[in-house]
């Protein structure tokens, strides 16, 4: 949570700073020649405000869908997660043991990573291996 904030600030540093740059050197631009008529003036400060607006939304998009598909991969990520279940029976001392993905985990019943469907009976007890939380 603290690397999306910080990701967000350093975003809005650097915007401010190309915006800062791109005034100053319109003013040094329009220091030098102030024979321009006002209408004309009024004109350029319109079109480069556009400009600022544009490269601002563009910049706004660009974080939005590269935050977008980066939290989608960070939660596939876990989700493809494999975990180790072991089911604990009442008469046998081994338990017996099943590599799952962690999306396919229901509360009584999972899919194996080989595709069987394995249902636990009320007498049985589970035991998940592999979840950091």
């Amino acid at each position: 949570m603290l690397s999306k904030f910080l990701l967000t600030a350093l975003v809005i540093i650097i915007a401010f700073f190309v915006i800062r740059q791109r005034h100053l050197s319109g003013n040094n631009i329009s220091q030098k020649s102030r024979s321009i008529s006002r209408k004309t003036e009024k004109v350029h400060s319109r079109k480069e405000f556009t400009s600022d607006l544009r490269l601002g939304a563009y910049m706004f998009l660009t974080l939005m869908v590269g935050l977008g598909a980066s939290l989608y991969y960070f939660d596939w990520l876990d989700d493809h997660t494999i975990l180790t279940v072991n089911l604990h029976r009442d008469n046998v001392s081994q338990p017996v043991s099943y590599e799952v993905y962690k999306y396919q985990l229901e509360d009584r019943s999972f899919i194996t990573i080989d595709g069987r469907t394995i249902t636990v009976a009320s007498s049985e007890r589970m035991e998940i291996l592999g979840l950091t939380e």
